[in-house]
């Protein structure tokens, strides 16, 4: 079965000559041409890999990297962009990129760099459990939406950050285990994120105020003193 890339440029010109290239590789090949266009395809199209430009309309290529991250922190993505300061390539790669790419490019070369981070992305899922997907979890009297970035907890609905959403990604696939700060720091943020263990400490604080009927005494967010916190449903 072909692998299947999510080509998101809004220079027309430029994006189709992507796709001819790719499907000459035998690669099935799908545009988006703006940000929102990209979320609905990758979305409905499922791609083995997104080729995401940082300039688009509607929603910059950032904003499209952070939704997908915290839904998937898997699939590979591939930055190919004008903007080509150090600073930028930094910030993606905080974010989760797999490559980088400034544009103007050596079409080899990036035809090169596509084959080998699918190779990468099919020996890692070889080796690694299915990639768990959230949309909604409910626990107690509350619930969290991950497609809608909002909650409903004892004192009505809450809007969730990126940053508690990811946190609550973390908690919620490890159910029932033991985690320690520095374990949530990494899972959550990445492990170039800069944050002292309390920064986990003040979001469970929220998180207390947020879905616990008394957060004195927790029922869904527990801490163990010196080690970390663990999710009861």
């Amino acid at each position: 079965m072909s692998k299947k890339i999510l080509v998101v440029e809004d220079e027309k010109h430029l994006a189709e000559g992507l796709k001819l290239n790719l499907s000459l590789k035998g690669y099935e090949t799908q545009m988006a041409h703006d940000g929102l266009e990209a979320l609905d395809k990758w979305k409905s199209f499922n791609p083995d890999l997104i080729i995401l430009d940082l300039m688009l309309p509607e929603l910059d290529g950032f904003k499209v990297l952070e939704e997908i991250r915290l839904h998937s922190e898997r699939l590979p993505i591939l930055i190919l962009s004008a903007k080509d300061t150090a600073e930028d390539k930094i910030r993606c790669l905080k974010k989760g990129v797999d490559d980088y790419m400034a544009k103007p490019f050596d079409l080899d070369e990036f035809l090169l760099r596509i084959e080998r981070i699918l190779q990468r992305a099919e020996w890692s899922a070889k080796n690694e459990p299915k990639e768990p997907i959230l949309k909604r979890v409910e626990f107690g009297v509350n619930w969290v939406d991950f497609d809608e970035r909002k909650g409903h907890g004892v004192n009505g609905d809450v809007v969730l950050t990126l940053q508690e959403l990811k946190l609550l990604k973390v908690l919620f696939t490890n159910e029932e285990k033991m985690l320690s700060r520095q374990f949530l720091l990494e899972n959550a943020f990445g492990y170039s994120y800069d944050a002292s263990s309390r920064t986990v400490d003040n979001f469970i604080v929220r998180f207390r105020k947020y879905f616990e009927i008394d957060p004195k005494n927790p029922s869904h967010f527990i801490s163990k003193r010196a080690v970390g916190y663990v999710f009861h449903k």
